[in-house]
């Protein structure tokens, strides 16, 4: 049976808000979290970016969900020792409830130290690596390496859960998928579509959880929902890797006025027809997906939540 969770966006709203949120997103039977890890928004009018590992450590004090990060970039403006020292914090605060979700990330986020953006193939190299580096942390033992791209010495986490972080890591194409089941204790994708599984399976990844998200928009107008979903997330519509290179907010909404309000009403869960909610979701279920987290787009959250609880959770669960 497929589990549903819910995506805490840190690129529109407070560490308080999300705080807000997770506690909503336990009461209306979500079953776990998600939470983007960004340095910007994708755009102004998201308008925020806390800084996720504080945030995660309010959430241990507040929800009893597991929490999992979509996804880290352990890569470029993070090494990943840093990286695996707040994931084993994390799990600890957690109890253990805590999983890594890690991938190649955007210039948007980690050029802002003023280093290269590598091309794809190179930051993929750079991922399994950095992964390497931080399993290696994970066991709580002294750890020393020298790699083509990281530098570890005479390190050691003396904060460690009992159990080793599991960590997730975010597929778009065939070859990160290969990447993902080659090194990964899951595979976190965004598209209801079984061919990523595929490869992730075959090459490695075999019954492992295959996790992914969506986006919607509820509200009681439709029309303003596709207005809200527009004006806030037009970005998600944006094709290929310029998601992936784009280096400023300011960028993206350039390349935003590209995309159009109806795409957006083609692409975009709107309003509350709870059976096209749950017609949506049920192509992930399709697809094979474990574990579907879903985000609210705007500020209309606990209208979001009572109509989940209400209206979809109990006939995609029940």
């Amino acid at each position: 049976m497929t589990d549903y969770g819910y995506f805490l966006s840190s690129e529109e709203h407070s560490p308080a808000a999300l705080v807000d949120q997770a506690r909503m997103a336990e009461q209306a039977g979500f079953t776990s979290l998600w939470i983007s890890d960004h340095f910007h928004p994708w755009n102004d009018e998201q308008g925020e970016s806390p800084f996720v590992w504080s945030v995660i450590g309010a959430l241990s004090q507040a929800v009893s969900l597991p929490v999992e990060t979509a996804v880290t970039c352990p890569m470029i403006r993070t090494h990943p020792a840093v990286v695996a020292h707040a994931a084993a914090t994390a799990a600890v605060q957690l109890e253990g409830r805590f999983r890594l979700g890690v991938g190649t990330g955007e210039a948007l986020n980690e050029h802002v130290l003023g280093g290269p953006w590598p091309e794809a193939s190179v930051r993929l190299e750079m991922l399994e690596e950095a992964v390497q580096v931080m399993r290696m942390l994970f066991t709580g033992e002294q750890s020393s390496h020298r790699g083509t791209h990281y530098t570890l010495e005479n390190a050691r986490l003396y904060t460690c859960p009992d159990e080793p972080v599991p960590i997730d890591v975010s597929a778009f194409g065939p070859q990160a998928a290969a990447v993902a089941g080659r090194i990964g204790d899951g595979l976190i994708t965004m598209a209801p579509e079984s061919e990523s599984i595929e490869h992730f399976r075959r090459s490695g990844g075999g019954t492992k959880p295959v996790m992914a998200g969506v986006k919607v928009c509820w509200g009681t107008d439709r029309e303003e929902a596709v207005r809200t979903a527009h004006r806030l997330w037009a970005n998600e519509q944006l094709p290929g890797e310029l998601p992936q290179i784009l280096p400023t907010p300011r960028h993206f909404e350039q390349a935003n006025e590209l995309v159009t309000r109806d795409r957006i009403a083609e692409n975009v869960v709107c309003g509350d027809d709870a059976d096209a909610h749950i017609a949506v979701l049920n192509t992930y279920v399709e697809a094979g997906f474990d574990t579907v987290h879903i985000n609210q787009i705007g500020p209309d959250q606990r209208g979001f939540f009572d109509f989940y609880r209400t209206k979809v959770l109990p006939q995609l669960t029940g």
